[in-house]
C-alpha cells in the first residue's frame, strides 16, 4: 500500500508550485518531478492538500481535505492513474464543498488521467 507524505518546507510547496498543470471548479492541482528521497520512490506518494482561508472556517476546509484525502487513496488502490514519479499539491475550492464524493471522484480521475498525457 502506498503511503501519503505531506510537504513541510515552503521551499519545497514553491518548486512544485511553478508548474500550474489541471484546473476545474474543484480543484486545481499543481504537479512537479519528484525530488524528495529517490530511494523511497514506489513506497511513498508525495501530495498535499491546500485551502485557502476564504474557503471557510476550518470545519469546512478540513472538511474539503478530507474528502479530496479519500478520492486519492481510492485512485491509489483502484487505478494507477496517480504517477508516483511526480509531487502533486491540490488547492481545493469552496464548489467542492457542496459536490457530491461520486462526481469529485469522477473530475479526479479524469484529471489524473489528462496530466498523464501533458509534459512537465
Amino acid at each position: 500500500m502506498t503511503k501519503l507524505e505531506s510537504l513541510k518546507k515552503n521551499s519545497h510547496f514553491q518548486r512544485v508550485l511553478k508548474n500550474r498543470v489541471i484546473s476545474n471548479e474543484c480543484f486545481t492541482i499543481y504537479r512537479s518531478k519528484n525530488f524528495l528521497n529517490k530511494k523511497n520512490k514506489g513506497k511513498k506518494l508525495y501530495i498535499s492538500f491546500v485551502m485557502r482561508k476564504k474557503i471557510g472556517n476550518a470545519v469546512k476546509r478540513n472538511r474539503i481535505k478530507r474528502k479530496l484525502r479519500s478520492i486519492v487513496q481510492k485512485l491509489l488502490t483502484i487505478s494507477s492513474t496517480i504517477n508516483l514519479d511526480y509531487i502533486y499539491v491540490i488547492f481545493g475550492k469552496d464548489k467542492a464543498y457542496k459536490e457530491y464524493n461520486n462526481s469529485l471522484y469522477e473530475k479526479m480521475k479524469k484529471s489524473f488521467k489528462r496530466m498523464q498525457s501533458l509534459k512537465v
